[in-house]
């Protein structure tokens, strides 16, 4: 009867010494065994792999949230923090106008006018003063001892966090509300032994040899030293993936197809613009909030635009008798990044005047907003508008259904809205399979005062800025608003898109496709 003879598992001198590390120590990282041996994580990736695939080694992956001190939070460290800022001279402010303390800060800091407000926000929030018709009335000495005392505590915070600590929960959800951290994610790669790994190393069959991939005839002596690479030329190498479109740049695409074929007229507009069109021809109040620098893009040069003189004549009569204010046509020619694309339909009307038409513009807008999975600073809008005398607020709503059925989107809710050119104004909001209903279709009817400004006095038109970016999110199926500008080629090949359909109206209401997008 012959003797069994058990056979040995070869590996790398740097395999041998991940695997002692695995198996001597419980859930090793790849970050921890790269430390050790004194490499970076991803030197290691190819024999993680060819240990993965004698099935020696297993791996786990696991996400971990880490946060980091955003810009305003290193400036705060740096500088102090606005409430500390503005208390410092508070005691030679009393009785005065809040702007001379605003202006004074700004002038004697590193301070921005918006940090300046913050600062006072907050003292007043935590009643340390009291203001009263725009001038500091009191002051608490109290309460600001207390303010000051929180603002060391987030201070102290801060630079814990710097040196590796992590906050608590509380002060966490504190921190992201002072827009003084941020959440990133690490992924670790945990690495476990299998049961043969287990078995070979107990039973002494697991030995290193030296790697080779070219067989020298120095070696051919000694190959029992050697670990040849083996080459399986059976195995058909990768190909690559078909290019394709961009699925975000092909639903846009294809969601202008459909506005053309409702009978619209694409218009388009530049992206630095005048505050005239941005706002003022919207009959938008020059001391509205949504002009200050937390919701609009300032350029910061000394460039003007030179508008028409005839609607900078009208923007004040109307500005003026209806508002009530002196309006400064100085500030309606200084220039911001666009911040809705109404101001592209708005040079519409006012190009094309009384009449019945349709145009749409589908382009980018800038907003000064914090990056998370609904919000972005950078965005899409399919802006419209439907001028004629008899267009009212039932045909918007008309629209805003058919444009949804024609996306193949079912669930289309409304509610009243607000918003400063509008009335009546509407959200539209659709049902997302993991985010529920969200807002994509706010609309209304322009106020007269801005039909007057444009120059189609008499006039109506009903009016939409819509989210495509959330629209797209809902047809493409994603819940991360980031998500639609990744460069991420396998997040991007993960997405299953192949087009919208088109559809046909029954005499019944519904809507059946009838020519499928081509792949």
């Amino acid at each position: 009867m012959g003797v069994l003879v058990e056979s040995f598992t070869y590996v790398t001198p740097r395999q041998w010494r991940i695997i002692d590390q695995i198996i001597n120590k419980e859930n090793t990282t790849l970050s921890d065994i790269a430390k050790s041996l004194g490499v970076k994580p991803e030197d290691l990736m190819r024999d993680v792999s060819e240990l993965e695939s004698k099935n020696l080694v297993k791996t786990e992956k696991k996400i971990i949230p880490y946060y980091v001190l955003t810009e305003t939070a290193e400036k705060y460290l740096k500088h102090g923090f606005p409430e500390e800022k503005v208390y410092e001279v508070l005691k030679d402010f009393i009785q005065k106008n809040i702007d001379e303390l605003i202006e004074y800060v700004v002038e004697k800091t590193n301070m921005t006018e918006e940090d300046v407000q913050i600062g006072i926000q907050y003292l007043v929030k935590n009643k340390c003063i009291i203001i009263e018709k725009k001038k500091i009335s009191t002051v608490d000495q109290d309460k600001c001892v207390e303010t000051l005392n929180a603002t060391a505590l987030i201070r102290k915070k801060l630079n814990a966090l710097e040196h590796g600590e992590l906050p608590d929960v509380e002060s966490i959800s504190l921190l992201k509300r002072r827009k003084l951290i941020e959440q990133r994610n690490k992924v670790l790669i945990i690495l476990k032994p299998t049961e043969k790994l287990l078995n070979l190393w107990t039973r002494g069959l697991l030995k290193e040899r030296t790697l080779v991939t070219v067989v020298k005839p120095e070696y051919a002596m000694e190959l029992e030293k050697y670990l040849i690479k083996e080459f399986d030329l059976t195995i058909e190498p990768p190909s690559p993936p078909l290019s394709k479109k961009h699925p975000f740049m092909q639903f846009i695409d294809e969601l202008r197809e459909i506005m053309i074929s409702m009978g619209f007229e694409e218009v388009k507009g530049p992206h630095v613009e005048a505050e005239l069109w941005n706002f003022d021809a919207l009959f938008q109040a020059q001391d509205h909030p949504a002009r200050e620098i937390h919701d609009t893009f300032f350029i910061k040069n000394t460039m003007k635009a030179s508008p028409p003189q005839d609607i900078l004549e009208r923007a004040k009569s109307v500005h003026e008798t209806g508002w009530k204010y002196k309006w400064n046509p100085e500030r309606a020619i200084r220039l911001v990044l666009r911040s809705q694309t109404t101001a592209v339909t708005a040079r519409a009307i006012y190009e094309r005047g009384p009449g019945e038409y349709r145009v749409f513009t589908i382009d980018r807008n800038f907003r000064p907003e914090n990056l998370d999975a609904k919000h972005s600073m950078e965005f899409y809008q399919l802006d419209g508008v439907i001028v004629g005398k008899n267009v009212n607020f039932k045909h918007l709503l008309y629209f805003f259904k058919e444009l949804a059925a024609a996306l193949g989107i079912k669930e289309v809710w409304f509610k009243p809205g607000y918003f400063p050119f509008t009335e009546p104004s509407v959200e539209g909001y659709v049902k997302h399979q993991k985010l529920g209903w969200i807002e994509v279709f706010p609309g209304g009817v322009f106020r007269p005062e801005v039909m007057e400004i444009l120059g189609a006095k008499g006039y109506n038109a009903i009016a939409w800025g819509i989210g495509v970016d959330r629209l797209a999110m809902t047809v493409l199926g994603i819940d991360d608003i980031r998500l639609l500008f990744t460069r991420d080629l396998n997040v991007l090949q993960s997405i299953k898109y192949v087009g919208l359909p088109y559809f046909t109206r029954r005499t019944s209401g519904q809507y059946v496709k009838v020519v499928p997008v081509p792949l």
